[in-house]
């Protein structure tokens, strides 16, 4: 066992608290000395509630001692995105409109975590409103990479990103509308699980697309992401889209081996003109499924670029809507580059918009008749490690749109379709940058790309890395 608690794994620290190895107050402490330690490097957290944070943890290791363990995560203290409401808290949403605004309900994803026993540490940095992929944020400041401080750590969940993988918090929940769960895993080296649309209930959550958005973690690792999908996925009174399917064993899929099972490489869009390090990382990715028994197979998809202008129409216009009495009461609170973005929404027809959602069913089709024979598809994330903030802060500038479409142009297509898909770390760069992969499966298939990531998990050790103080 690590004599840094805050290093262990959700699924390890969670065994130790329920065992008696470690207090909750222990991990505790552990997680905010770190956070102390990091925060002024990573502008990671929104909100720091240590008192609180210790308080609660007290709580938890007395409840314990009279035997009364809550749930699978007992004491194990977590923080997430600053956009899922907790009734009595500061919900800023990452943005200036919503800086003092005091949720009066709990979201759904948020209180089932704190039903298994969770501690709250406080809430982490986000994009403004969730709508950017990077991690700049005009009211807050940018967030930073834990494994080179002038990268970028990706957006929108970019504290979720940074603080899981600094080891400040042992997962964290995120959301991705356009990629921004799985842009964060890959370029902060941890494992980010996008779900299948409906899998997981979106009340209480901040919405910003709703054909688009999925509520998802963020964690160091694939067990850890079963283990949180387990306790937050089913049907949900207060969210009518949420699904009523059953929800299967997902920590138990993660200990089964690959062998047998058949993973699809694309044969175009998701392998051209990229970088030369995520193309080399993907071949030896490959090369390991190959080794754990899974059968490697190339697939024809689907023109993805269509898919994925079609998911930005379909974003763009909910977003504006959504915003819309907001864009006109208070323009000048938003940043720049989210204002341009809202405007541009409002400039689509509605007859445009009603067309991309019609062809989101025959495009599923499609996809699902292309991948009949293989058990999911392997990807880059994005074409490109992670760039520096510098280079990526392009603001309202007329190319900020094209800079914003490279670094989603492979998360935006499985958006549009609805389907999960789990991002994890497959190598680093001769720089020490991360890059990830992921897995996407069939609608409502998450065991089986979670059972592919674990397996390859115990393959490599690339998400065990821990990025160093400068």
């Amino acid at each position: 066992m690590s004599t840094e608690p805050a290093l262990m794994s959700l699924t390890a620290v969670a065994s130790a608290i329920a065992d008696k190895q470690l207090s909750s107050r222990e991990v505790t402490q552990s997680c905010l000395d770190r956070i102390a330690r990091w925060q002024p490097h990573l502008n990671a957290f929104m909100a720091i509630e240590a008192d609180e944070a210790l308080k609660a943890a007290d709580a938890a290791d007395a409840a314990l001692a009279k035997g009364g363990r809550r749930g699978k995560l007992h004491g194990v203290p977590l923080a997430h995105k600053d956009m899922y409401y907790e009734a009595g808290k500061v919900v800023t949403c990452g943005s200036r409109i919503r800086r003092d605004f005091v949720a009066t309900t709990t979201s759904t994803a948020l209180q089932r975590l704190k039903d298994a026993g969770t501690v709250r540490l406080g809430s982490l940095q986000m994009a403004e409103f969730a709508y950017g992929p990077t991690g700049h944020n005009a009211h807050f400041g940018p967030v930073h990479n834990p494994f080179g401080l002038p990268h970028v750590t990706g957006g929108s969940s970019s504290g979720s990103g940074s603080a899981v993988a600094a080891r400040l918090t042992f997962a964290a929940l995120g959301s991705d509308t356009g990629g921004s769960i799985r842009m964060p895993a890959h370029f902060c080296g941890v494992t980010g699980l996008k779900t299948t649309v409906g899998r997981v209930s979106r009340a209480g959550a901040m919405p910003l697309s709703q054909s688009l958005d999925t509520v998802g973690p963020l964690a160091r690792t694939v067990e850890d992401c079963a283990v949180l999908l387990g306790l937050m996925a089913g049907a949900d009174p207060a969210d009518p889209t949420a699904s009523a399917l059953p929800v299967p064993d997902y920590a138990a899929s993660t200990a089964q081996s690959m062998k047998g099972l058949t993973v699809g490489v694309p044969s175009a869009f998701y392998v051209d003109d990229l970088d030369s390090e995520v193309a080399h990382v993907l071949d030896t990715t490959i090369a390991t499924l190959r080794r754990e028994g899974a059968n490697v197979v190339q697939v024809d998809l689907p023109d993805q670029r269509q898919l994925a202008s079609a998911s930005q129409l379909v974003l763009a216009v909910e977003a504006a809507a959504f915003h819309k009495r907001w864009m006109i009461e208070r323009p000048q609170d938003y940043g720049a580059q989210v204002m341009m973005r809202l405007q541009n929404g409002l400039a689509i027809s509605g007859v445009t918009y009603l067309e991309a959602l019609r062809w989101r069913g025959p495009a599923l089709a499609a996809h699902n008749a292309a991948t009949a024979k293989v058990d999911a598809v392997i990807a880059p994330v994005s074409p490109v490690p992670a760039p520096t903030i510098a280079e990526s802060d392009v603001g309202s500038s007329p190319g900020a749109e094209a800079v914003i479409q490279r670094l989603t142009r492979f998360t935006r297509p499985i958006n549009y379709l609805g389907l999960p898909s789990l991002s994890v770390p497959s190598g680093f760069t001769r720089g020490g940058l991360p890059v990830g992969l992921q897995l996407v499966g069939r609608s409502f298939d998450e065991a089986t790309i979670l059972r592919i990531g674990a397996a390859f998990q115990r393959a490599t050790d690339f998400h065990e890395k821990v990025p160093q103080l400068p």
